[in-house]
């Protein structure tokens, strides 16, 4: 054969390689998409469902609707969180206690609790798609919950990573930005967390910088370094730390938020409390809040609580009686009851 000829098979050996590429490339994209819809029409069907039946019964405001968000992997230590929905449901209809909260709302009564399901994290992922998509598609099925009036979201972690995407959803819903009331061990503000932009580390760093909060108040702080400081006066956070939290309770106990903005978020990380209340948590920071602590602050708090999360509930590491996990079922709870009305 000829050089010209060897040139000319070898040109088109490579010209099929590359369109062979392309088009598996294009099939991939696809059935993601594809993956990707059917996981938004889960979460779209199920919220238009407990939307019309809220509508139906009648005399909701507003009403607390479950988003399960299974989601571990940006988390620096244990991706135990990603378990974590599906535990926190279940100490909620245990039976070992009543279905009323501390305030007197009655959990089976639709108006003040739903339940949307989860998103599908895990089969997301498995189809190949990026965190960049994955966090897009939190944030609108999200908005498929916001959708649905007068519903609005109480999501279960998962690592605090999903913080960003649903902080970011409700913002752009509404229209604006909220005030955000952070209760952790740690600030969670690192710019970029070993090299993860997505890292529950950062999840609050990328909340500041898309404008999605006017106010941020972080409390029960006790694991903080130089940088998580550096970040907070960036930002313009109200970090308050345990260590002056003696101090400081009679303001934390009596906050008055959302004023001139969309509402307020709440963000309970459940290693803002001591380990001796929820030992059930990745990163035990000893010298944390009291679980009455919490309740006071909550119950106290002033403002339209537009959403909220429980996150960071680590079932790999929960006592043998699920003792975390009745702890973040009352969270939910409480939470279910402050956003309902």
């Amino acid at each position: 054969m000829s050089k010209i000829g060897q040139r000319a098979i070898h040109y088109l050996q490579r010209l099929n390689s590359a369109s062979f590429t392309s088009v598996y490339a294009s099939s991939i994209e696809k059935g993601q998409n594809r993956v990707i819809d059917a996981s938004l029409t889960l979460i779209r069907e199920r919220a238009k469902l407990k939307g019309e039946l809220v509508r139906l019964l009648g005399g909701a405001k507003a009403s607390t609707s479950l988003l399960g968000v299974p989601l571990g992997h940006n988390s620096s230590f244990l991706q135990g969180p990603a378990f974590a929905p599906p535990r926190i449901r279940e100490a909620i209809w245990c039976g070992s206690t009543n279905s009323s909260t501390e305030e007197g709302k009655e959990l089976k009564d639709p108006r003040v609790l739903t339940d949307v399901g989860d998103v599908p994290v895990q089969e997301i992922r498995d189809s190949g798609v990026d965190d960049d998509r994955l966090m897009n598609v939190i944030s609108e099925s999200v908005k498929l919950v916001m959708e649905e009036e007068p519903l609005r979201p109480l999501v279960l972690g998962g690592d605090h990573s999903i913080s960003y995407p649903v902080i970011r959803a409700v913002s752009e819903k509404l229209g604006g930005p909220v005030d955000v009331l952070h209760l952790d061990a740690h600030p969670d503000i690192y710019d970029c967390f070993e090299g993860n932009k997505y890292s529950h580390a950062s999840s609050f760093a990328r909340i500041m910088e898309g404008g999605y909060a006017r106010r941020l108040l972080q409390v029960g702080i006790r694991s903080i370094n130089k940088e998580g400081r550096d970040q907070g006066n960036r930002f313009g956070v109200e970090q308050y730390e345990m260590r002056t939290f003696s101090r400081d309770r009679e303001v934390l106990e009596n906050l008055k938020l959302g004023e001139g903005v969309k509402g307020v978020y709440i963000s309970i990380d459940v290693d803002c409390l001591d380990p001796a209340f929820a030992p059930g948590v990745s990163h035990i920071e000893p010298g944390g809040l009291s679980f009455r602590d919490v309740l006071n602050i909550l119950h106290n708090l002033q403002g339209d609580v537009v959403g909220a999360d429980v996150v960071e509930f680590n079932p790999q590491r929960d006592t043998v009686d699920g003792m975390t996990a009745m702890v973040a079922a009352k969270l939910v709870r409480e939470l279910a009851a402050k956003i309902s009305k």
